[in-house]
């Protein structure tokens, strides 16, 4: 009624209907009808006062609503509601009326319809308030697209952005990756840019921080409960889908990418951390927040001092994943394999691993240490881990057969030579069979066997091993022993013929 109150003044005073409008104050048509009741009732007079508000609301009524054409949606309102229960967006609920329906309407009446159904009513919000050195914010953010200055190749990036809460200082990383590796090395580098922790850490439900989410039982990646332990932080997992707990991070990620990465060009990665973290101590740190009203670096100084201390020693930037042990007697992590002992095979394990070395535990034993390995593909065997049988084709190669027919003797080396000498066979199993026979039958009666399988032209190991398992290698070697050793070397042949019938006609 303020602005009836102050109509009517100016009509005390002179002014016509033209000059209200003018002055933006009323239409024409409205002013002589507030003039023709004005006089009716007096108000004009000056030396009558001017109606209460209460009058002039009696007066005037309650806004009447203008009665508007029917929606061309209307008739389709049990339809369209059901549609937006089910949280369809207006565009689809359009496109489908036009298609399936007939609709002719613009996608503006539907846009309305469903705006004014209210199915979901804003919610209130509060602001958080937090003590100096009590929390920060973490969270990652689309970086620019770069460029190799080697290869021409583009490469995506992201960058890390941890906000402190009451001051509002900021550290902010560009990275290649989200690994878990990389998720403890950048808390690692904000903590020493902030020179302290804070008391709490609030994140989202990253899979490097967070392995399973859950609004009041979330399960944390056991690196990063590691770290937060190590540096004497908590951590503060948002529930799924709700990232307004962490709006002070989530506005400095918006105003990194609308500030500092537009109309802006980086060499290499190493160029562009650098620009990043100039324009945090000279713009970002230096602006007044809108929010606080205040230099964050200003209030940084008045922060600090409250932060915990660094520990004296940073911990272990560690990863640690579950890992399955194959028939191979190997576990996989980052595409490349380690040995474990090939007892374990088909049980799961945790694997740890560091900059520069990987452990294997079974619970809380560890059961086997091998240097980091990055190149995909690659593979760190210990020797002991394999089975006895791998094991023992693997150490027992040729060099290795040939050394030990040596010390058996000159007839035992020969025979290993031949075997070797074989173009078609490799031959290696059989060699590996020759030297064991020593355990069972000595170094003597392996050189005669040997010897006699090299004066009979075959040398093989199922001829050395029937020799030396039926004595053979004890009797002389003389033009009838052939006939006595025929089932050694030509009898039960396989393609022997069988001549025995003719020697009965």
């Amino acid at each position: 009624m303020f602005e009836y109150r102050n109509i009517l003044v100016r009509m005390r005073l002179g002014d016509s209907d033209r000059a209200l409008a003018k002055a933006g104050l009323i239409g024409r048509p409205k002013a002589k009808t507030l003039r023709q009741l004005a006089v009716t009732q007096g108000w004009l007079d000056s030396a009558n006062p001017l109606p209460d508000d209460s009058v002039l609301a009696e007066a005037f009524g309650a806004p009447r609503d203008t009665p508007c054409a029917q929606s061309r949606v209307e008739p389709y309102r049990t339809l369209v509601t059901d549609w937006a229960e089910q949280g369809i967006q207006s565009k689809t609920i359009y496109q489908t009326l036009v298609r399936n329906h007939t609709f002719g309407g613009s996608y503006s009446s539907v846009y309305r319809f469903v705006r004014a159904l209210a199915l979901d009513p804003p919610k209130a919000t509060v602001h958080l308030d937090f003590d100096p050195g009590e929390a920060a914010q973490v969270d990652f953010g689309s970086g620019p697209v770069m460029v190799d200055t080697r290869t021409g190749e583009e490469f995506k990036t992201w960058f890390f952005l941890m906000t402190l809460c009451w001051s509002r200082h900021q550290y902010a990383e560009l990275i290649l990756n989200q690994k878990v590796e990389t998720w403890l090395a950048c808390h690692r580098h904000a903590f020493e840019w902030f020179g302290g922790v804070v008391t709490r850490v609030t994140i989202d439900n990253a899979k490097c921080a967070i392995t399973r989410a859950c609004a009041r039982d979330p399960e944390v990646q056991r690196a990063y409960a590691g770290c937060a332990e190590g540096y004497g932080f908590r951590i503060d997992a948002c529930a799924p889908r709700d990232p307004q707990k962490k709006g002070r991070v989530e506005s400095g990620v918006k105003y990194i990418k609308r500030n500092f990465m537009p109309l802006r060009t980086f060499r290499d990665l190493t160029d562009a951390n650098r620009q990043l973290h100039d324009w945090v101590l000279d713009e970002a740190g230096n602006r007044i927040h809108g929010s606080t009203y205040e230099k964050p670096l200003t209030r940084f100084a008045i922060e600090k001092p409250l932060l915990q201390p660094l520990p004296d020693s940073p911990p272990e930037m560690a990863t640690w994943a579950k890992v399955k042990v194959h028939r191979d007697a190997h576990v996989q992590f980052e595409k490349c394999l380690y040995s474990v002992p090939f007892r374990l095979m088909g049980q799961s394990l945790w694997l740890k691993a560091t900059e520069v070395t990987v452990r294997v535990y079974r619970d809380h034993e560890m059961i086997a240490v091998h240097p980091r390995l990055f190149k995909p593909g690659s593979r760190s065997t210990i020797d002991d881990h394999m089975p006895p049988e791998a094991l023992a084709w693997k150490l027992q190669d040729p060099q290795w057969c040939l050394k030990q027919s040596q010390q058996i003797g000159e007839a035992c080396h020969a025979l290993i030579q031949r075997l070797f000498n074989d173009r078609v066979l490799e031959n290696l199993r059989a060699a590996q069979g020759i030297v064991r026979l020593k355990k069972k039958y000595g170094a003597a009666r392996l050189e005669a066997a040997c010897q006699r399988a090299l004066d009979y032209d075959n040398p093989r190991y199922r001829t050395v091993k029937t020799i030396l398992a039926k004595g053979l290698d004890q009797q002389p070697t003389t033009e009838t022993a052939f006939d006595t050793l025929a089932d050694s070397y030509t009898g039960n042949g396989r393609f022997c013929r069988n001549t025995s019938h003719l020697l009965k006609h």
